[in-house]
């Protein structure tokens, strides 16, 4: 029986854990907090899954919460026009619901779970000590989690990473008494050009249902104002300043709102960054970067969470596929290179929605508001980013998208 160790227990660790259990592996995971730990924390996300990752949980018979948790059954955009109004307005209906679990949530009993099906859990907050311990014991180690020394062996990839510094001020607001929308429950997205984005969505949490809302500033601008923020009640103020000050019609959902719980709030920046996947020990060992830790994406689309249980799923293709032949760092590097046939595309359309929209992209958002054709592909895209580069990352191809739309 092949041994294999991942240290980390999120969304990515413990999916392929479990993954790996199916088929006769030996698996331990290395965390550095308990399954109450985690739930009695701070949010770590805001993780809204669509329909191919949760169908890769639904395979593995994680998807625990498809009663409890409200769907997230469309996406809408809005580009105000600066007097009040709204200069672009349309919405689509997802093919498959998305739904978003709160990680406090999912990943305690995911730990439940990962044991109940014969894995072991150790607690323990690795250092590259550990990683030569574990190297020397299992026939893989797999990097999921890590800060410090951990993090600092997986080598930043300059050619794949767009950005060396933050794009965006970020910020989670887990809120109850969210008027819904009127027509189906959606990812409710706004752009304010310049500014940054701000969109909200169901969840839920561990208090139960609830609405996320995220806020993204341009650094700098207006929405960069959560240094100054000391409690959970001035930070939950400060989300309803700004809603009212550049999106009326978000504000007026936002008229009895209250935190879900004190921990469900969160601040904070970083660069997308892609990072090469094998790390080396000092004694020549090497390890494998999983999901965020070699491909960290800006929230903007929405896609950390998918990307992880993507990634889960193709690194889980890649071990079985190998059988018992040694996972040296051409294996790691292949492993890698195959998840990132697809990932590429999430990371280059998410970096291009960093910068100012150019004129062919708002030519697609704005005739979206008359073709429900356009709006729904839009809106699904979220589910398979690679289809966006047939019709929306290039000029010529939007072009021909359009006329054909109109033909």
């Amino acid at each position: 029986m092949r041994k294999i160790t991942i240290i980390g227990a999120g969304q990515a660790g413990l999916q392929l854990g479990i993954g790996l259990l199916g088929h006769g592996y030996d698996v331990t995971v290395v965390s550095n907090r308990t399954g109450q730990q985690i739930r009695d924390g701070r949010v770590m996300s805001s993780q809204c899954m669509f329909g191919t990752s949760l169908g890769h949980e639904r395979n593995l018979g994680l998807n625990f919460w498809d009663g409890d948790c409200p769907p997230v059954e469309g996406i809408s955009f809005c580009v105000p026009d600066g007097t009040g109004g709204k200069a672009i307005d349309w919405a689509s209906r997802l093919d498959a619901p998305a739904r978003s679990v709160d990680q406090r949530v999912k990943m305690p009993v995911w730990l439940e779970e990962f044991e109940r099906r014969g894995g072991k859990v150790e607690l323990r907050d690795a250092d590259v000590d550990d990683l030569e311990f574990y190297a020397r014991e299992s026939d893989l180690v797999i990097v999921a989690a890590g800060k410090g020394q951990i993090a600092g062996l997986f080598e930043r990839d300059a050619e794949r990473s767009t950005f060396d510094a933050p794009q965006r001020a970020l910020a989670l607001t887990y809120v109850t008494g969210m008027k819904p929308r009127d027509d189906y429950s959606a990812v409710a997205f706004n752009l304010l050009p310049g500014i940054g984005e701000y969109f909200t969505f169901p969840a839920l949490t561990t208090t139960g249902p609830c609405d996320i809302m995220v806020f993204e500033g341009v650094p700098g601008g207006p929405l960069d104002s959560w240094r100054d923020i000391a409690s959970p009640e001035q930070h939950l103020e400060h989300s309803l300043e700004l809603v009212r000050s550049y999106l009326p019609w978000e504000a007026e959902r936002c008229t009895d709102l209250q935190l879900t719980d004190p921990n469900g709030i969160l601040a904070g920046r970083f660069p997308p960054t892609v990072r090469k996947p094998v790390g080396q020990l000092p004694s020549g060992a090497t390890v494998l970067g999983l999901a965020d830790v070699v491909l960290l994406n800006d929230p903007i689309t929405g896609q950390g969470s998918n990307n992880a249980g993507k990634c889960a799923a193709s690194y889980l293709s890649s071990i079985l596929e190998h059988g018992e032949r040694p996972f040296d760092r051409a294996f790691m590097q292949e492993t890698f290179e195959r998840y990132w046939d697809y990932a590429q595309y999430v990371a280059t359309w998410t970096n291009a929605l960093l910068g100012t929209p150019p004129e062919h992209v708002l030519k697609l958002l704005g005739a979206a508001s008359n073709s429900p054709r356009i709006a729904r592909r839009f809106a699904n895209g979220f589910d398979d980013p690679r289809d966006f580069f047939h019709w929306f990352m290039d000029p010529a191809a939007a072009e021909s998208y359009l006329a054909a739309v109109a033909a």
